[in-house]
């Protein structure tokens, strides 16, 4: 079983990591409007998966405005998805009063199934571990990073880099 840190104290993770070079295990998310968003809806785009405890939390807002930033200087070829087991209601919420356009929130909120998939779902919390996943247009894994310490931000160059490499 994989841990991360928060706030130094370890969290236990639900599932296994998946392997670099693999095809990314499927998933179904909730968007704003309910509808649920699989790996197969990104099929032929570079898929950047950000995924975060709760978009409510200082680090996380961070994290996704600067991703939504970088999605400016990135090919239409790109999607960028972020998820948190934040309700639908309150990703839509947070994404209209942060201005984000360019990312888009998914919800983990039914059962856990993605983060548990993905191998960062924290048993402590019910909250999802901060982790970026970079799948490629045929849905193989070509990049990921948990970060170890949950409230710290992710190594953004590293990402951008993995993408680049793709598109």
């Amino acid at each position: 079983m994989s841990t991360v840190t928060f706030a130094g104290n370890t969290m236990h993770l639900q599932g296994t990591l998946p392997q670099e070079g693999q095809k990314a295990p499927a998933f179904a998310l909730t968007d704003k409007d309910l509808a649920l968003r699989s790996l197969n809806d990104y099929a032929g785009k570079v898929l950047v998966l950000v995924c975060v405890p709760s978009l409510d939390t200082p680090v996380c807002d961070m994290e996704v405005r600067r991703f939504n930033s970088e999605a400016q200087a990135l090919s239409k070829d790109v999607a960028i998805v972020c998820a948190s087991r934040d309700l639908p209601f309150a990703q839509a919420r947070w994404c209209g009063a942060a201005g984000i356009s360019a990312v888009e929130a998914l919800s983990d909120y039914r059962s856990g199934a993605f983060g548990k998939a993905y191998g960062i779902y924290i048993e402590e919390l019910d909250l999802l571990a901060r982790a970026v996943f970079v799948i490629d247009r045929q849905g193989v894994l070509r990049y990921r990073q948990l970060v170890a310490e949950v409230t710290k931000e992710p190594d953004y160059a590293a990402v951008l880099n993995a993408v680049k490499t793709l598109i």
